[in-house]
């Protein structure tokens, strides 16, 4: 599997209290429920990540996307 990137992300604390509250409330880390939302809002805009892209099986990951909400 390929290294995951590293980021360095400034967010306002209001939005990342509202983060850290949905990752609880999901069971997942900060970190997990960025990547989904990301995931999400990138399906969303009809620009999924590409099948064997660096990192991406395109299966669920451990970070709990499979626990996701149906699609719209």
């Amino acid at each position: 599997m390929a290294e995951r990137k590293k980021l360095l992300l400034r967010l306002d604390p209001q939005v990342y209290d509202a983060v850290a509250k949905w990752a609880a409330d999901d069971l997942r880390s900060v970190n997990a429920q960025i990547e989904f939302a990301l995931r999400l809002a990138l399906r969303q805009a009809g620009r999924p990540p590409r099948l064997g892209a660096a990192g991406d099986s395109g299966t669920p990951t451990d970070s709990g996307d499979a626990a996701e909400a149906p699609e719209d």
